[in-house]
């Protein structure tokens, strides 16, 4: 779909037993002008266990009367995936087909303004390899950041790529430690030991995990590449409530998110040392306990045990 000389990026989200959150996406969503010019891919994954059932079920009824879009395509497993091959695959399927995507899971409530943001950042920094994704959340620190920023790496909370970042994605978690730990890089990606990312990676590889994103964003950082951040958040979540799957409920994440327009200019290509280090001194004040159940939910290791 065109609007003004380019395309908007198709959505794709992902769904699987909430079907009370996944109204409330979608209605956030809609609430977006660019919905009306955005094709929305339904990844449904089946139920784990027959417990799971009923609710999958409501889930794919809700799935049915959703409106609104140019247009809404629904893919429903008919067998579970889990949600790191859910992701894997679907975003796989639409960055071939399309060279783009716009990732969103199904408890996450966007600002008016995100697909706004998400559509403009694709467009700006298309043809430039050093940037990877562009992202639509932002931790709640507490000094002002700028308007938009690059961090190295990549994450997964409301979240857009092409296909020539997609394919840098290294599926493999032994190659990913392996190579941090030659490099001697595991400290800084931890966020100067604030934050557990090679512990995770680690327990991806053991069994403990299956995060797609814990992949993506050491296949990120190992490349050098630059995640693009707004200053402020176009995201929150409200999965964290205490009802998914073994979920603790927790307002770490809390935030504004944003009421108008994040603008998107052209920056240098460069990780702002300054929303580093202000993420760092968060995770500092939150304490090592709580940083790593944080992270772990962050980077959807609890929130959907398929």
């Amino acid at each position: 779909m065109r609007s003004g000389g380019k395309i908007k990026a198709p959505i794709a989200l992902f769904a699987y037993n909430r079907p009370v959150h996944l109204r409330r996406t979608i209605e956030a969503l809609l609430k977006n002008a660019e919905a009306r010019q955005s094709e929305l891919f339904v990844f449904s994954d089946a139920a784990k266990s027959s417990d799971a059932a009923a609710e999958v079920d409501e889930v794919r009824r809700c799935i049915k009367r959703i409106t609104g879009f140019v247009g809404v395509q629904v893919i429903q497993r008919e067998e579970n995936l889990g949600l790191a091959r859910s992701i894997v695959d679907g975003v796989s399927q639409l960055c071939n087909e399309y060279g783009r995507v716009i990732v969103v899971e199904d408890d996450l409530v966007t600002s008016p303004y995100f697909l706004k943001y998400m559509n403009e950042g694709l467009d700006l920094y298309e043809n430039d390899g050093q940037v990877i994704s562009i992202h639509g959340y932002v931790y709640p620190v507490k000094t002002t950041l700028p308007e938009t920023f690059f961090l190295c790496g990549a994450d997964c909370w409301g979240w857009a790529t092409w296909k020539r970042g997609w394919e840098l994605f290294e599926y493999d978690g032994r190659v990913l430690v392996r190579e941090l730990l030659e490099r001697n890089l595991s400290h800084r990606f931890d966020f100067d030991g604030t934050y557990p990312f090679t512990e995770m990676l680690r327990d991806q590889i053991a069994g403990k995990n299956d995060s797609w994103a814990i992949r993506w964003n050491a296949s990120a950082f190992l490349k050098r590449k630059l995640t693009l951040y707004p200053g402020r958040s176009l995201v929150f979540n409200i999965g964290l409530d205490g009802t998914g799957t073994h979920s603790a409920e927790t307002d770490e994440f809390s935030g504004v998110v944003a009421d108008s327009p994040v603008a998107v200019e052209r920056i240098a290509f460069r990780e702002n040392e300054l929303a580093r280090q202000e993420i760092i001194k968060y995770f500092r004040k939150t304490g090592p306990s709580l940083s790593a159940r944080i992270a772990r939910k962050l980077f959807n290791f609890v929130r959907h045990p398929r």
